[in-house]
């Protein structure tokens, strides 16, 4: 069989995906049915969601659920990058949500006084790996719902349109993206291909980098986790005690030289970054645009969802975020979750029953188990899914895939949940911006990024 191993707290996740058929114990608390029969109409469910891409599925699931058991779902979707600041409005409601979802140790922190223990729920003793949840003092209060991964999503038709060139440059001697294992692999390609991009019917290789306030998280956040993934390695930094109380940025430049790349080889200007979102960054790749472009497999949706898309299920693959740090011809994509389910301990028990009795439901029932994998697009790591529950997604797949193969590592999403903050990944995609626009040298960039993490780590400390 082959293995993939994980460094990181976050990547035991990829136990999970062995999804087998065991057991997950009995309850003694929370939701006491483990079947999959909904139950009866008690109790109401508040959920606020956390992920844009899913709105449209969500309000459908929430539907279906009412006709099955009449009880009333109502769904809240924030905003990209909003999401703590919705939270803490709703939570000051009179009729809060009783569904909300931290991201992790920190996030927990910050709304423990609000997160009901759910260590007898159907939900914590079907999980697959036990030891993914978010758990303190003897109690659970944070469940995973779905195993992620992100990287640099391609079109393999406009990969292979490329490699197919007669008058390509002699340097490259790979034949397939699937070959590149490195950064200065992926740099001659994609420079390469700019130089090529009339014959490909491309506007650049890779869709715009995304760089207006809110919509920088692919960067301040995903990009930024692999040089810290490196860093933390390096030091042998335990993730589990949370924040670190400084950081050298010490592969900065490696980051550095990704995000050049991007720069320039856009479909858009420098100058015009700080209005582009990532809605039209995915429909650059989705109408074919692009070949290229950084995200997660959560953008299946947002590539087959655009009217007039061209892009093929079947061409859509990943390649990880390589930035040319040692030894990176073994490294894989960056997988984990910063996605965790929690009860509001404040809403009445009714409610707090309700809302567990939905998330059974939701992944256990045969009707629920189809809008996640079909629908949500998620890889559940509970044990109520067997082999044939696999995701259809392509780029789901694409992260199954990359978990399987032999001699790689997946790069953990431990880093980025313990980034001190919302307002430092802010700060730092700010200085992105203005880096891009020639107003900030990248040396004073990564001051930025040392300085702010010492002052806001001390200040959460």
């Amino acid at each position: 069989m082959k293995k993939t191993h994980i460094a990181g707290v976050a990547i035991a996740a990829a136990l999970a995906l062995s999804l087998a058929g065991c057991a997950g114990g009995t309850s003694g608390g929370g939701s006491s049915d483990s079947s999959s029969t909904a139950p009866a109409a008690t109790g109401s469910v508040y959920f606020l969601n956390f992920k844009p891409e899913v709105a449209d599925q969500y309000a459908a699931i929430a539907a279906e659920y009412k006709a099955e058991t009449g009880v009333t779902v109502t769904v809240e979707t924030a905003a990209s990058g909003t999401y703590e600041q919705a939270l803490t409005a709703d939570m000051a409601k009179s009729q809060p949500p009783t569904i909300f979802q931290i991201n992790g140790p920190v996030g927990y922190a910050n709304w423990k006084d609000y997160t009901a223990d759910m260590t007898n729920s159907q939900i914590y003793q079907h999980l697959s790996d036990k030891s993914l949840a978010v758990s303190a003092n003897g109690g659970v209060y944070g469940v995973p719902y779905v195993v992620e991964g992100y990287g640099i999503i391609y079109n393999d038709a406009i990969m292979s349109k490329y490699f197919a060139l007669a008058d390509k440059s002699a340097a490259i001697t790979i034949t397939s993206a699937d070959q590149i294992t490195g950064f200065d692999q992926l740099k001659a390609v994609v420079e390469d291909m700019t130089a090529h991009k009339a014959e490909l019917g491309i506007t650049g290789v890779f869709s715009s980098t995304s760089l207006k306030p809110g919509e920088d998280w692919r960067w301040q956040t995903h990009l930024a986790d692999v040089p810290f993934y490196y860093e933390f390695k390096d030091n042998n930094v335990d993730l589990s005690q949370g924040t670190p109380a400084s950081v050298q940025f010490k592969y900065g430049p490696q980051m550095q030289q990704l995000f050049d790349l991007y720069l320039n080889n856009s479909t858009t200007d420098k100058a015009q970054l700080g209005s582009k979102t990532v809605d039209d960054s995915m429909a650059e790749f989705a109408l074919g645009q692009s070949a290229m472009v950084q995200n997660g497999n959560w953008g299946w949706s947002q590539i087959s969802g655009v009217q007039g898309n061209t892009v093929q299920a079947s061409d859509v693959k990943f390649l990880p975020l390589y930035i040319g740090a040692p030894g990176e011809a073994s490294q894989g994509i960056c997988i984990g979750t910063e996605n965790y389910f929690s009860i509001n301990s404040q809403a009445s028990a009714a409610d707090q029953q309700a809302s567990l009795d939905f998330l059974t439901w939701l992944f256990s029932s045969d009707k629920g188990k189809a809008y996640v994998t079909n629908d949500l697009g998620f890889i559940a790591p509970f044990d109520w899914f067997g082999p044939s529950d696999g995701p259809t997604d392509p780029l789901a797949q694409q992260v199954q895939a990359w978990m399987g193969k032999s001699g790689v590592t997946s790069v953990s999403w431990s880093p980025f949940q313990v980034f001190p903050s919302q307002d430092w990944k802010n700060g730092f995609g700010a200085d992105l911006l203005s880096y891009a626009q020639g107003k900030m040298t990248w040396d004073q960039v990564s001051s930025d990024v040392v300085s702010s993490w010492a002052t806001q780590a001390a200040a959460a400390g």
